[in-house]
């Protein structure tokens, strides 16, 4: 796909400072970039690295000035960046149903729009919407409801009755759904307590590879909207994750925390039961939460 310099000014908000009929084919970094690609630059502490990448464009704040490069200024070059590469290296989508060799239970509601690959297996009662990708050695339990433009990607395991959103990504390897770790004393025994509840994981959330988001002991274990969570996370029966959190790699969180919006956990953070983080908290990696944090709090 190739577009023009003002065609991807326009798409993020940007102005052109150069030829504004400029063909762009590509995005790349600067050290990587060559002839027919754009790259981008955050700061002016980067600027003389401009003298050396071959990219025929850059997206860049106002205060840097560039005579011999044609530039997209914007405000947030990375946002500016990452809007490019992604128009720049879509795809359009071709439903091509379901694979023969997939396994579909009884009453399914599945759109005629979607992508089942060989060997995924979908319960009874699943309804899954329109443009979900499910890749090969997925597994989706009884009850499910699975939005539209969903990706499920290989091996990943949804257990019965889960609910996941619109555009929300799961990556390879990811356990939604499998029974709380939850139990009683009888005298020196454990005694199982039953995980009757669901998980409900709302719009554009993505789940990064291997991590594992348990059902809740009753009612849900509940991922909100826009949340992104790293690969390896541990997400325990009955938590909530608020809009547009952060949860980076190896991080657990145990059960029934309640995390607020725009939260970020640093890598290996870990969380303990029955707290209340507020908003705009953020918890530096291998830092141990043990008690509630008030809003716009920082734990080292």
């Amino acid at each position: 796909m190739e577009k023009t310099l003002r065609e991807l000014a326009e798409l993020v908000g940007g102005e052109v400072s150069g030829n504004p009929e400029l063909f762009i084919k590509g995005a790349a970094p600067l050290q990587s970039a060559a002839e027919g690609d754009i790259t981008f630059i955050t700061s002016p502490k980067y600027a003389h690295l401009l003298k050396t990448t071959a990219a025929s464009a850059v997206i860049a704040p106002p205060e840097i000035k560039v005579k011999d490069k044609d530039l997209i200024v914007s405000g947030n070059p990375q946002l500016a960046y990452a809007k490019i590469l992604t128009l720049l290296n879509s795809r359009p989508y071709t439903a091509k149903g379901i694979d023969k060799r997939a396994y579909i239970g009884r009453r399914p509601r599945i759109s005629n729009t979607v992508n089942i690959y060989p060997f995924a297996y979908i319960g009874d009662d699943v309804e899954i919407g329109e443009r979900t990708v499910v890749h090969p050695g997925a597994f989706i339990g009884n009850g499910c409801i699975i939005g539209n433009d969903v990706a499920v990607y290989p091996n990943t395991t949804i257990m019965d009755r889960c609910i996941v959103g619109n555009r929300v990504i799961i990556h390879a390897g990811v356990v939604i759904g499998d029974d709380g770790f939850g139990f009683a004393r009888d005298g020196k025994r454990h005694y199982k307590i039953p995980q009757v509840g669901v998980v409900r994981i709302e719009d554009d959330v993505e789940i990064g590879a291997n991590t594992t988001i348990d059902r809740a002991a009753s009612e849900k274990t509940w991922i909100k909207r826009g949340t992104k969570i790293d690969n390896l996370v541990q997400v325990a029966h009955n938590v909530v994750i608020g809009e547009d959190s952060i949860i980076v790699a190896q991080a657990g969180i145990a059960g029934s925390s309640i995390l607020g919006s725009n939260v970020v956990l640093g890598g290996q953070v870990a969380v303990v039961d029955h707290v209340k983080l507020g908003n705009n908290v953020m918890a530096g990696g291998q830092s141990g939460v043990t008690s509630d944090v008030n809003d716009n709090e920082k734990r080292a």
